[in-house]
């Protein structure tokens, strides 16, 4: 076994890498074989790659019981993913946008009350060409943005979701909180200090007030923890956004942010962020069977366009 990771000079996520593969048996050992833990490891490295173990889909499960020891269903999210059977529970694919777009820097759920601790990646199917998931320390990001934007920032963003009924732009609130039953929605939404209205079309209007960064429950790192850049039209693209603007009324899109007060963040301010999160992120290039655990507060992810069939599936744990 080989390892090696943060230099000093500039944050780059551990990497273990077996020696003659071994499977999932041989990281099990690995994860024994660890002298502080694999908590106190991932808190320290932040984020660590798991290379050619040569995990296979089959016995996918036993590795995540071990990296993940309590996982999550993705509820309450605003990702385009599908839930995936037969290698475990909890397992989904990651964001399902177009291969030839980016998906910029994010920690998954910051938009929520609540959110995972850890995340697991796995590369079932290596991409042809690109693809590398992008992690980023968010202490860095945070530090890195502009002093007139965290000002702006201070009082937190207000999230805004319009779901549909199953028949509509975006996702649907079955999707989105997996369940069929309104009244799990409701009492889900009371717990989370959301504000919700029922609409006459049998969708859903969900309105949630969060800060804009966070602080790690154990390093007591703080770190830039919001998806404002993604809620907000100017994160799209121009030629998105203006699509979009024209076949929705402003109040009815899928998804928009604002600052608590109500007033609108600035365009530049999105670009801004977004800019600066892809200039400090690192590429973990795929090869099948890897893994990649990171600690969801302490570092961002991300994609790079790819070309040809990539296949990398996510699973999270609290």
């Amino acid at each position: 076994m080989a390892t090696h990771g943060d230099s000093g000079a500039h944050w780059t996520p551990l990497e273990i890498t077996a020696e003659n593969g071994g499977g999932t048996a041989a990281l099990l050992a690995t994860l024994e074989e660890l002298d502080e833990g694999l908590g106190p490891l991932l808190c320290r490295a932040k984020a660590i790659v798991f290379r050619n173990f040569q995990i296979t889909a089959d016995r996918l499960d036993a590795a995540l019981h071990q990296l993940l020891p309590n996982r999550l269903a993705y509820v309450h999210g605003n990702r385009p993913r599908t839930k995936v059977s037969g290698v475990g529970d909890n397992v989904y694919t990651c964001t399902q946008y177009p291969p030839e777009y980016t998906v910029s820097m994010h920690n998954e759920l910051s938009c929520a009350s609540t959110w995972p601790s850890r995340l697991a990646f796995f590369c079932e199917v290596q991409p042809g060409g690109g693809g590398a998931t992008l992690v980023l320390d968010g202490a860095l990001w945070q530090q890195n943005l502009d002093s007139e934007i965290r000002d702006a920032f201070a009082d937190g963003v207000c999230y805004v979701q319009n779901l549909h009924d199953g028949m509509g732009f975006g996702r649907s609130w079955q999707d989105t909180f997996e369940t069929d039953s309104r009244a799990a929605v409701e009492e889900f939404l009371d717990g989370s200090g959301a504000e919700w209205t029922w609409k006459v079309d049998g969708g859903i209007r969900v309105t949630t007030l969060r800060p804009s960064t966070a602080q790690h429950p154990v390093t007591g790192t703080e770190v830039w923890f919001n998806q404002a850049d993604q809620w907000h039209p100017a994160g799209l693209g121009d030629e998105t956004a203006a699509e979009l603007a024209t076949l929705l009324p402003e109040d009815e899109i899928p998804q928009s942010v604002t600052f608590p007060d109500g007033s609108p963040i600035r365009a530049e301010y999105v670009r801004h962020i977004q800019e600066v999160g892809l200039a400090g992120a690192v590429d973990v290039e795929w090869r099948r069977g890897d893994l990649l655990l990171i600690d969801n507060m302490l570092v961002a992810h991300g994609r790079r366009p790819f070309t040809g069939s990539r296949r990398v599936l996510v699973a999270m744990s609290d």
